[in-house]
């Protein structure tokens, strides 16, 4: 069983919609795929009803998760750890204790030959920015799903 861990900061816009598309991508008895934030904003709420809806539209189903926080715990229960954007991965990788817990740690976007290594956080905007965060993350998403069925 592979487990993946989708990251942002308060786990209610871009990681759940990471952790809902890599579900979607993924057989569910070979892989766990989750999602946590850095922050504690949101702790136990449903994702953002902007994530929900995009979610929706592309005919999956977000409405069961619940923001949590990162945890150091999480480095022992996930094999890959995806971050939204360089803060959040840098508050992720303080929280790592050695090489290995780091070398579990990766921006989604450097899964794509892009010049482009965050994921914009749409949650101050309007709902286009949440149409650009699902199309950027449902393409790493397929690289991601592709490289792991093919390992």
């Amino acid at each position: 069983m592979t487990r993946i861990l989708m990251v942002c900061l308060g786990n209610i816009c871009r990681s759940p919609l990471a952790e809902g598309i890599l579900k979607s991508k993924l057989p569910e008895q070979s892989f766990v795929v989750d999602s946590a934030g850095t922050g504690d904003y949101h702790i136990g709420g449903l994702p953002d009803h902007r994530s929900i809806a995009i979610a929706r539209q592309n005919n999956i189903d977000i409405t069961n998760q619940r923001a949590r926080q990162f945890s150091r715990s999480d480095f022992d229960a996930f094999d890959h750890i995806y971050v939204m954007d360089q803060s959040n991965f840098q508050n992720v990788i303080n929280l790592a204790r050695d090489t290995v817990d780091k070398s579990k740690v990766k921006l989604i976007m450097d899964m794509l030959d892009s010049a482009i290594s965050d994921v914009p956080d749409p949650y101050f905007g309007g709902e286009n920015g949440f149409v650009t965060v699902f199309e950027m993350l449902d393409q790493a998403c397929e690289k991601i799903a592709s490289t792991l069925l093919n390992d």
